[in-house]
């Protein structure tokens, strides 16, 4: 029988239940047991497709095409798997789905309420992944805080799940905080009570407390929170604020949370964890042998979480070459040509990331002309992809006009247009060209050499597509398309001939890094960054002898 781990949050929000849920799960996957995770959210929204950036972060695109909550992205980076459609579920699609039966007629003239229709729908998806009996353990991180009112029926959906499955196949695992005061120098443990204690009232008791702390808890601590929050000793489980989230799973191995879980549901301890490969991702991570500055060209510059997975994935790449990777945010919006110079010349590399609409258009565009005039790296995702077209058609091809038909849709050089089959959809949620497709790269190109293969599936999330009416132009100035869509003969890959590294693709490859498997892309980018700079430090060092002779 499949068991059920479900992580809840309290006192407040931002506390990591995505990285404790994925923690638990890597050690548990390490155990030998079969382990997914899902995410449901508490927004009335469908899913985060339609949501601003700055509103919840990145929206997280799995192979088959969803689009989803960012902590996905998290699931996949630790256990190495991928997620689907079914790893997200939000308030939005729960009313969506009961009110489509009601309006059929499905529940034959009953009165419609939060309590059945809406528990039993959210407790039928909790149990969607383990239908099939491939997953051993299947954890639920719950978004938001204990106490929120869009919370509530998940609460109670998981107190009738804990009652009808018994605690031996459901378990609780509640995330809280200890905060620490300098000024009393001592740790208080009355918000995880009263945090607790609000969960009580709703019939929900935690079977585990795992408990965000700046200070070490001491015995006697753990024992009080034990004793008011009513859970065994061992099941307070020290969560001190770690140097990198790569961390958490060997900190959550050493407070035993994988053991304590285990033995509450009865099963058995599996083999000893073997992290070795962590381990040695973050010993790289943290003893690196060199540093690269790459900017990071966007609009959402402002909340990181807007492009976790390009951040992780360099985190990831620069692991796999030794190097630091130091990301230098730089707002598309207010860069000029008048400053590019200033704001790029010491980077060794450009990235110009995914986004849409006109905001900060025109300083992306000026980042890559710098990067390709000055011989700089230059990788673009998707939007960046895109950019890069619109600047060579406009500064080598003698269009000064080109531009994408999404920020100019009156252009005659519409270089970027939307693709064929988006043009009648009206609907914006869901309806974008989503998920995993396969793309066929050219032997010899660069990106090729890279993957070690001319066939790669990657995943998208766009409406735009180059326009190949301009493809023949392109390509007699070196602008090359190596990579496509062998059925819609879409460009997915462009590089530039003569410069060391100037990459751009239509796809997402940020989202298939993980900490074992860090992206051939990204691998390649942060070493043409190590390369560039080696070079250019050469070309000092040259210099200044020739200076000093």
């Amino acid at each position: 029988m499949t068991k059920y781990i479900f992580v809840t949050g309290g006192v407040t929000s931002s506390l990591g239940k995505g990285i404790i849920a994925a923690s638990l799960a890597k050690l548990l996957q390490a155990r030998g047991f079969s382990t997914t995770i899902q995410k449901f959210d508490p927004y009335i929204n469908v899913d985060p497709g339609t949501l601003n950036p700055y509103e919840h972060g990145e929206c997280y695109v799995t192979e088959d095409g969803a689009e989803t909550d960012l902590d996905l992205g998290h699931y996949e980076r630790y256990l190495n798997t991928f997620t689907s459609q079914a790893n997200n579920v939000t308030t939005g699609r729960i009313y969506q789905h009961v009110i489509t039966k009601e309006r059929e007629g499905a529940y034959l003239g009953k009165t419609v309420q939060v309590i059945p229709h809406i528990t039993d729908e959210i407790k039928r998806r909790v149990l969607l992944l383990g239908e099939n009996g491939k997953f051993d353990i299947v954890i639920t991180e719950l978004g938001g805080t204990v106490g929120d009112i869009e919370s509530l029926p998940y609460i109670e959906a998981v107190r009738q799940l804990k009652w009808e499955m018994g605690s031996e196949n459901c378990l609780v695992i509640h995330l809280t905080l200890i905060p620490y005061l300098k000024a009393a120098k001592e740790l208080k443990t009355k918000p995880t009570q009263h945090s607790v204690k609000m969960m009580s009232e709703h019939g929900l008791t935690p079977d585990v407390l795992v408990c965000r702390t700046e200070e070490p808890l001491y015995k006697d601590l753990k024992k009080k929170i034990a004793l008011f929050c009513n859970v065994t000793q061992d099941a307070v489980i020290e969560a001190l604020d770690a140097d990198t989230i790569y961390s958490v799973p060997l900190e959550m191995m050493r407070e035993r949370l994988d053991v304590i879980c285990l033995e509450k549901l009865e099963m058995p301890m599996g083999a000893e964890p073997d992290l070795t490969k962590w381990k040695e991702f973050l010993n790289k991570l943290r003893y690196p042998k060199s540093k690269v500055t790459i900017g990071l060209i966007g609009k959402y510059v402002e909340l990181q979480d807007a492009y976790k997975s390009i951040l992780e994935a360099l985190i990831h790449a620069g692991a796999m070459n030794e190097c630091k990777v130091e990301v230098r945010n730089i707002h598309s919006e207010f860069l000029t040509k008048e400053i590019a110079k200033e704001k790029l010349q010491n980077l060794d590399a450009v990235l110009v990331a995914p986004g849409f609409g006109s905001r900060g258009i025109e300083g992306k565009v000026e980042a890559i002309r710098y990067a390709r005039e000055n011989k700089i790296p230059f990788f673009g995702i998707c939007l960046g992809m895109q950019m890069a077209c619109v600047e060579f058609a406009r500064n080598v091809l003698g269009m000064p006009k080109a531009h994408s038909t999404e920020m100019d849709p009156d252009t005659e050089q519409g270089v970027i247009c939307m693709m064929e089959e988006q043009k009648n959809i009206t609907q914006m949620g869901g309806t974008m060209r989503l998920g995993s497709y396969e793309c066929q790269l050219q032997p010899a190109s660069m990106a090729a050499s890279i993957y070690g293969s001319s066939t790669i599936n990657e995943r998208h999330r766009h409406r735009y597509e180059f326009n190949n009416e301009f493809l023949e132009q392109y390509e007699k100035a070196g602008f090359i398309p190596v990579g496509r869509n062998p059925k819609t003969n879409l460009v997915e890959v462009v590089e530039l001939k003569d410069h060391p590294f100037y990459i751009g693709v239509q796809f997402h490859p940020e989202y298939k890094s993980t900490v074992e498997n860090p992206h051939p892309l990204f691998v390649a980018f942060v070493k043409a960054a190590k390369e560039a700079q080696e070079n250019r430090n050469g070309y000092a060092k040259r210099s200044f002898e020739k200076t000093t002779v």
